[in-house]
């Protein structure tokens, strides 16, 4: 049985990036739902609704576990998908608390970069309040990068301009760590990287995600030996283009040069 991924888009495939390197002999099924992506700028309902029906495919296909490789989704669904289904369901959240663990001796501030509807939904507002005890936790919706990724868009000159003028109100120097709290973020960490100031720290959830994966089937005894093969899905349609496929798989080898 093969593990499932989903995402609105290719955003998730930074996730599914770090459970390869951790469950390599797994056997995956991804599914993107390019049809109705960008989430982050639609209503909770109508996303809902497209969260369901992609879980719903997955579901059929015989999955032994599911990851929710996308923040939005999980902010919205995560709860309500555990209700639903007998397999182990995971999602993904800003990596808020170790980023102000690590804030806090610095007297520093946290950056969470995200989608519009991951910092409005009441989830995120729970665990920032949770555990930001010392209002230090900013945040700053970026749909811009998501556009820029679905579109292949990833140059450097392209990228960092709109990153410079979103930020161009924001002091800078008073981040101690900056969080990818959108799947689709991490493409760009090397110009997020070039805006802040070199001892910025820059993370996201994705390494968290995968090692639990792998401890849940640990637990359930579910470890594969497989190939580590992954077949593709745009919105519940198989993805058989040449073209596509080929992206897809430079997607995953421009994440394993930035290691």
């Amino acid at each position: 049985m093969r593990i499932g991924f989903f995402d609105s888009g290719i955003g998730g495939i930074t996730v599914l990036h770090q459970a390869l390197r951790y469950l390599p002999n797994e056997d995956y099924i991804f599914y993107a739902d390019t049809l109705h992506n960008p989430y982050g700028e639609k209503s909770k309902e109508e996303v809902r609704e497209y969260i369901f029906n992609a879980v719903d495919f997955l579901a059929e296909q015989g999955v032994k576990a599911l990851v929710i490789a996308c923040n939005t989704a999980t902010s919205i669904a995560v709860d309500d998908l555990r209700q639903k289904y007998d397999f182990p369901i995971l999602g993904i959240e800003p990596a808020v608390k170790p980023a102000v663990q690590s804030c806090e001796g610095k007297r520093k501030k946290v950056l969470v970069l995200a989608t519009n509807l991951t910092l409005k939904e009441k989830k995120f507002h729970n665990l920032v309040n949770s555990i930001d005890q010392h209002d230090i936790v900013e945040s700053l919706p970026l749909p811009g990068l998501v556009e820029f990724a679905e579109k292949f868009e990833f140059r450097e000159e392209i990228v960092v301009p709109y990153l410079k003028e979103q930020l161009s109100s924001f002091n800078l120097m008073q981040y101690g760590t900056v969080v990818l709290g959108c799947t689709h973020f991490p493409y760009f960490e090397d110009s997020i990287k070039k805006i802040f100031p070199e001892e910025v720290e820059i993370i996201s959830g994705s390494v968290g995600t995968a090692k639990n994966l792998r401890r849940i089937l640990e637990a359930n005894n579910q470890i594969n030996h497989g190939s580590g093969d992954i077949i593709f899905f745009k919105s519940g349609f198989p993805v058989e283009d040449k073209e596509t496929l080929s992206n897809y798989k430079k997607l995953l080898g421009m994440l394993d040069m930035e290691g």
